[in-house]
């Protein structure tokens, strides 16, 4: 032993524990913390969600919903004229797909709000992910719920009066 460990172990009390053995100055693999998934583990689930809404957007891409037959007409629009929340939205999300935002927009503007505010939790779910953080969760109070059941309601509202055609697909 050198003589600052002697020193050090000559203050040691018979019940205290052994000095710690010295650091090696090659730093060692960094070992996964017990209970913790690995990064490409916990990278998965997003990647999943987000290749499935990545093939969806690929088929409205691909399938034109501008031409009649292709998919099935709004139950709501058929039955009473009225467009609802989601009407044009596979338009715009075919325009979307095409990069063209003025069409998407035209379309149905509310769907292409949801578009960006998935990409910015896709986003903000990837960075966790790969980070190790926890998954984020939307967790709403119900006057926000019924904030957004408001704004749908208007939306539906002024798309269906006369000064608000701009926002009929």
């Amino acid at each position: 032993m050198s003589g600052e460990n002697q020193q050090v172990d000559a203050f040691r009390t018979p019940d205290a524990p052994p000095s710690p053995a010295p650091v090696p100055a090659v730093p060692a693999e960094p070992v996964p913390v017990a209970g913790q998934p690995s990064r490409a583990r916990r990278l998965a689930v997003p990647a999943l969600y987000l290749a499935g809404v990545a093939g969806a957007f690929a088929y409205v891409g691909a399938v034109d919903p501008n031409e009649p037959g292709h998919y099935p007409v709004c139950p709501l629009f058929r039955l009473t004229g009225v467009l609802c929340p989601g009407c044009g939205g596979l338009r715009s999300a075919h325009a979307f797909a095409h990069g063209d935002l003025v069409a998407a927009f035209g379309a149905n503007a509310l769907a292409v709000v949801g578009y960006f505010v998935f990409a910015g939790f896709m986003a903000l779910w990837l960075v966790r992910a790969f980070r190790g953080g926890p998954t984020p969760r939307i967790v709403l109070r119900p006057r926000y719920w019924w904030a957004l059941g408001a704004l749908a309601l208007v939306f539906v509202l002024v798309r269906n009066l006369s000064f608000g055609s701009a926002l009929a697909p």
